[in-house]
């Protein structure tokens, strides 16, 4: 039997926030200025021709639930929305907490239970010595993955070091 040969090493490393984003839009104003100012010195490189952006979002996702409470307070139910931007997130919760027939279907009042909200930013990176990694950003951490030079780990974790939003 052939044994499987170790071809690389790639790393993970996670910085836990001490305060989430207080919404969406707090996490992408970070996100655009990564992708805007380019903090870790990244490069374009070609892909069968193409020549690909130093920093491109590669997923995103946002996700929002909805409660709907009785007189009392109680929960009578729950909608729960998944968008693909930010834009949708903001449309699709106005949406949903002014629809009056569901409103009236679900037998409660709608409010927005912001603090069970999810957002998800992945965005790719190339360094100049050409290696490829990715920075995620949740409402609660910031990842740093598929990076093999500590380096790479370095500047992102120092570039983070001056960031109010990611203490």
């Amino acid at each position: 039997m052939a044994d499987f040969v170790e071809q690389s090493v790639t790393k993970s490393a996670v910085r836990e926030l001490t305060t989430p984003f207080a919404d969406a839009a707090a996490l992408t104003i970070v996100v655009n200025s990564v992708i805007s100012t380019n903090p870790f010195g990244c490069t374009s490189y070609e892909v069968g021709g193409v020549t690909m952006d130093p920093v491109t979002k590669t997923r995103e996702s946002y996700n929002a639930r909805i409660l709907y409470q009785d007189d009392d307070g109680k929960t009578v139910g729950t909608v729960s929305v998944r968008t693909p931007t930010t834009a949708a997130f903001g449309t699709m919760k106005t949406e949903v907490l002014g629809d009056a027939e569901m409103t009236a279907a679900m037998g409660g009042d709608p409010v927005n239970d912001q603090e069970r909200e999810t957002y998800s930013v992945a965005l790719r990176c190339h360094d100049p010595s050409g290696e490829t990694y990715y920075v995620t950003f949740t409402r609660d951490q910031v990842r740093v993955s598929s990076y093999q030079d500590d380096a790479i780990l370095a500047l992102v974790e120092a570039w983070a070091d001056t960031v109010p939003a990611l203490a």
